[in-house]
C-alpha cells in the first residue's frame, strides 16, 4: 500500500518540478530579451567605469591576488578561481551560496542579471541542490559532465587527472599563442580551430571520452567568454588563464549597462561551435576508430 502511494506522489513532484523549471526559464529568457533591447538603446558605460564605484575592481583596481593554499577548493573554471584568488569569493572556495555567486559574477565580469541567475541556478539543479538555501564548494561543480567536460581548452580530461582545479599549462600556452587577430589576439575562428583540435585529441587519447551536445556548447561558451568578457586580448588572458589572476587595470570588455546577456552571448557561441570543422569532416569519429584499433593491437 505504501508503494502504491509513493508512485503518484513522485509523479506529481516530478511534474511540478518540470513545470517550475519551464516557467523559470521562460521568465529568465524573456527578461534577458528585454535587457538586450535596453542595452541597444542606452549608451555603454565609459571606459574605466564598467565596475561600479564602491565595488572592488572599480577603475581596474582589484584586491590583492593570493594564490590558493593547500586545502583550498578550486574548479575547472579560471574565471571563478580568479575571483576566489582575489577574495571576491571566499578565498578557500568553500561554502559559497548560489546567490552569492550570482552577485559576484555580476559585479566582477558584467554579465547580465539574467545570465548571472541562470548559470548558478543551472549548477544548483545539476548538483541536486537548492539555489535559494544550499551552499557549494568550487570543486563541486567539477562533477564530470555536470559543468566540467572533456576536451577543455585549459584542463586535461578528468580521466587523466580528476583534480580539475589544476591549470594545464601546456594547453593554456597553446591557446595564448594561437591568436591570429591584431597583436596576436584571439578570434572566433581561432577558438573554433582550438576546440576542434582538442576534441580530436581527447577522442583519440581518452578511452572514456564523452561529449554530448550540451558539453560541446559548454566548451564553446567557455571559449566565447575569452572573446567577449576578455575581448580575446592575449595580454589580459595570460594572467587570467596562466595564474587565474585579474591583471591590474583590467575591466570587462563588455561595457553595456545591463551587462552581457545570454542572447548577445549566444551570437558569439553559435558561430564558434558551428565553425568547428572537425564536427563535420569525420575527424573526431576517425580519432575514435584509431584509438580502438590501437587498443586492440595492444591486446
Amino acid at each position: 500500500m505504501h508503494a502504491v502511494c509513493v508512485v503518484p506522489k513522485r509523479l506529481v513532484l516530478g511534474l511540478l518540478a518540470s513545470v517550475e523549471g519551464l516557467l523559470t526559464n521562460t521568465l529568465v529568457f524573456s527578461f534577458d530579451f528585454l535587457l538586450t533591447l535596453y542595452n541597444l538603446v542606452t549608451p555603454d558605460r565609459p571606459p574605466g567605469r564598467v565596475v561600479q564605484e564602491g565595488h572592488p575592481g572599480h577603475g581596474g583596481k582589484w584586491p590583492q591576488y593570493v594564490p590558493p593554499r593547500e586545502g583550498d577548493s578550486r574548479s575547472s573554471c579560471p574565471a571563478l578561481n580568479a575571483m576566489a584568488n582575489h577574495g571576491l569569493l571566499p578565498h578557500d572556495g568553500k561554502n559559497i551560496s548560489f546567490r552569492e555567486l550570482n552577485a559576484a559574477i555580476r559585479r566582477v565580469y558584467n554579465f547580465a542579471p539574467s545570465f548571472c541567475f541562470f548559470v548558478p541556478n543551472y549548477i544548483a539543479t545539476a548538483l541536486g541542490r537548492s539555489y535559494r538555501t544550499d551552499l557549494f564548494n568550487l570543486s563541486d561543480i567539477d562533477a564530470h559532465n555536470c559543468i566540467e567536460h572533456d576536451a577543455s581548452l585549459t584542463r586535461v580530461d578528468s580521466y587523466d587527472d580528476p583534480d580539475q582545479g589544476k591549470i594545464a599549462t601546456a594547453l593554456v600556452e597553446e591557446v595564448l599563442r594561437s591568436g591570429t587577430g591584431p597583436n596576436g589576439d584571439l578570434t572566433p575562428a581561432d577558438l573554433s580551430r582550438l576546440l576542434g583540435k582538442r576534441r580530436v585529441e581527447a577522442k583519440r587519447q581518452n578511452p572514456k571520452f564523452s561529449s554530448a551536445f550540451i558539453h560541446k556548447m559548454f566548451g564553446s561558451s567557455n571559449g566565447s567568454t575569452l572573446l567577449t568578457i576578455f575581448g580575446g586580448r592575449v595580454k589580459d588572458l595570460r594572467p587570467v588563464l596562466g595564474e587565474e589572476r585579474l591583471p591590474d587595470g583590467w575591466e570587462p570588455r563588455v561595457r553595456h549597462r545591463m551587462g552581457l546577456t545570454m542572447l548577445e552571448f549566444n551570437c558569439t557561441v553559435l558561430p564558434v561551435e558551428l565553425g568547428i570543422r572537425e564536427e563535420v569532416d569525420g575527424s573526431i569519429a576517425r580519432a575514435g576508430r584509431e584509438r580502438y584499433a590501437a587498443a586492440e593491437k595492444d591486446d
